[in-house]
């Protein structure tokens, strides 16, 4: 819960604020690597507006509904949600806010916005109800079609996600992310968008935060599809959602980047880390454990060596030894037989939120698990104010340091910040200022990453559009620019003082942008 008695920013006063020190970040317009197309750099909101179901921590199918309507399949989190107390108060995302029936009204919400860019994923299982290209649902086909046609006509460049934690429940029956057959799947899946849809969509984003998919999903059991297998299969989860990225990379290298000149990556989740103790050699230690086994497990083989951090693999290597796992390596390693993962990338996607300060220690010695080879402790600074959800300490500076993290680490790639935003719980606050003084500093923090520290940033995507279904959270968190009540019949979208501020300073960026 928000502590209300904590000034977000006590320096700054609501009514006098200073413009933020965009024009870096607005009037760049620039080509990325291997595409025709202009990426301009107006903040984007990144919402979801495709068709599945239900979800629980925050990400795309949260806001589609339309959960079995027209021939879509079920997914791994239709089930998850429909079982009891996975979801805060059984709450699911059958309906959430109906963009797949109310589209028009988002259509209306972007437009009242200014965006020039909007984040949106598909449903697999809309698309391909049992996740193969042999059955095709063509409703599912029409309403994409639909939403991009639309934007585009609007002047509104689409960012699709192929995959935003829905798998099929189909595929999952038959092995799911475990299989290895499942990076062939996903392969086919992704050529069939590339083809329907490439010839309008210029950005792509595989899969979304493949590090929460595979911890939350199979070590921690808080996601979809609920399994706590400790200390192995989020690991070859993990392994699986590379190997379907990297091939389906190489398809859209091979086959449909020449004509249809787009850019293809996968978005990665971090936090900013540093240590609780900066004197600390073993919390320096640590802290650079939690970017090799969150960051870096899936950026290192992707901008770096095409494998996994070495501080990754030498710290589960010592656990398995110290624990007497005598199998094969937990964390799995590339064949020749797999595609070639480093350079699968055209730009840097990255999704952040908060930070944390890190300890060393924290591992259960006696048992295999991820936290016990990670052996580090995530530690809150008193100081940094909780926005809503209690895991979301307010840190825009922690952006700025981590852009400059990534820079220096992985060759100074393009970035473009695809999620990031502040949660509200409890009563609605439409006149919601602490959110819009989180966006405006950390907006400001991005210009000084591009001005002070030369971060190649070419956009932004706030999180999100609409209150939505927040996965594991339901409706309790509350992350829009817009508000939505899942209790009225109606869900008409209620704009926060947050949204009017936010096109405001669109209007203002995109106009000076526009004139250079």
């Amino acid at each position: 819960m928000y502590n209300k008695t904590a000034k977000l920013f006590p320096k700054r006063k609501c009514k006098n604020r200073v413009d933020l020190p965009l024009c870096d970040i607005i009037g760049r317009h620039r080509t990325p690597r291997r595409s025709g197309t202009r990426a301009d750099l107006v903040p984007t909101p990144a919402s979801r507006v495709s068709g599945s179901g239900r979800r629980v921590s925050g990400k795309i199918p949260e806001g589609r509904g339309g959960w079995q309507a027209d021939g879509k399949g079920p997914s791994i989190w239709d089930t998850f949600c429909h079982e009891k107390g996975n979801v805060f108060g059984d709450q699911t995302g059958d309906v959430a806010c109906n963009s797949y029936e109310l589209w028009e009204k988002d259509l209306e919400c972007i437009q009242q916005l200014g965006l020039t860019h909007y984040r949106l994923s598909v449903s697999w299982a809309r698309l391909l109800p049992d996740g193969m290209t042999q059955h095709v649902n063509q409703r599912g086909v029409q309403y994409y079609n639909r939403v991009i046609n639309d934007l585009l006509a609007c002047n509104v460049s689409p960012m699709v996600t192929l995959y935003h934690f829905d798998l099929p429940q189909a595929l999952h029956d038959l092995g799911g992310w475990k299989s290895p057959e499942i990076a062939t799947l996903f392969d086919n899946y992704a050529k069939f968008c590339f083809q329907t849809f490439g010839d309008r969509v210029k950005f792509w984003i595989t899969i979304n935060e493949p590090h929460i998919c595979a911890k939350l999903g199979y070590e921690d059991g808080i996601h979809a599809p609920g399994l706590k297998e400790k200390g192995t299969t989020a690991y070859l989860v993990g392994h699986n959602m590379l190997r379907a990225h990297a091939k389906a990379w190489h398809s859209y290298n091979s086959e449909y980047r020449a004509k249809q000149k787009g850019a293809v990556s996968l978005a990665f989740n971090s936090d900013w880390f540093e240590p609780l103790d900066p004197s600390c050699s073993a919390d320096i230690t640590a802290t650079e454990r939690e970017f090799a086994f969150t960051l870096g497990w899936f950026a290192w083989p992707v901008f770096v060596t095409g494998d996994y951090p070495e501080t990754m693999r030498f710290a589960i290597n010592s656990q398995s030894q110290k624990l007497g796992f005598d199998g094969t390596s937990r964390l799995p390693t590339f064949s020749d037989d797999d595609p070639f993962i480093l350079g699968t990338a055209d730009f840097f996607a990255l999704n952040y939120y908060t930070a944390r300060k890190v300890k060393a220690g924290g591992g259960v010695d006696q048992t295999l698990s991820m936290k016990s080879d990670l052996d580090a402790k995530e530690v809150l600074d008193p100081s940094w104010p909780i926005c809503g959800a209690p895991w979301l300490a307010v840190v825009p500076h922690g952006l700025r340091k981590l852009l400059r993290y990534i820079k220096d680490t992985f060759h100074n790639p393009m970035v473009y910040i695809t999620e990031n935003g502040f949660s509200q719980m409890g009563p609605v606050q439409i006149e919601d200022w602490e959110r819009w003084e989180f966006y405006s500093s950390t907006i400001s923090e991005v210009a000084k990453a591009i001005q002070e520290d030369g971060v190649n940033v070419r956009g932004y995507f706030a999180w999100s559009l609409m209150d939505n279904f927040e996965w594991a959270d339901g409706f309790s968190v509350r992350f829009g620019l817009f508000h939505v009540d899942p209790s009225d019949a109606e869900l008409s979208r209620t704009m926060y003082r947050s949204g009017r501020e936010y096109a405001r300073i669109i209007s203002k960026y995109k106009t000076s942008g526009q004139a250079k």
